[in-house]
């Protein structure tokens, strides 16, 4: 069974940083596209970051956070989210998302609070 568990998040202030970790376990991770999602209560969950797994040098990042966030990942079953220069609107829960072919997974989701 494909689990997800988000860590790191927590409270920061403008302009400062946090980073993101999502541990998988129950399958071989090698193969999944792994992505970061966001939402805040009333919106859609939007995507953040992806990093597909036959190339990991050109990851996809929502305009909103280019430049300012890095989604990383290990070789075996981590992907991490950098996030710098924070800014009140990044105020979320973020979710870390797998994917393989048709298959989706999602993590339980982690707090972030900025404050200005």
């Amino acid at each position: 069974q494909v689990r997800l568990v988000e860590s790191g998040g927590g409270s920061a202030q403008a302009g400062g940083s946090l980073r993101l970790s999502c541990t998988a376990s129950g399958d071989i991770f090698r193969y999944y596209d792994m992505s970061w999602f966001r939402q805040v209560p009333g919106k859609e969950r939007e995507l953040v970051a992806t990093i597909t797994w036959n190339d990991d040098s050109r990851p996809y990042y929502a305009d909103f956070v280019k430049g300012r966030f890095t989604i990383s990942r290990d070789a075996k079953n981590m992907v991490f989210l950098q996030m710098n220069s924070l800014k009140p609107a990044d105020t979320a829960v973020y979710y870390c998302h797998a994917r393989l072919l048709t298959r989706d997974y999602w993590g339980q989701g982690t707090l972030v609070t900025v404050s200005s």
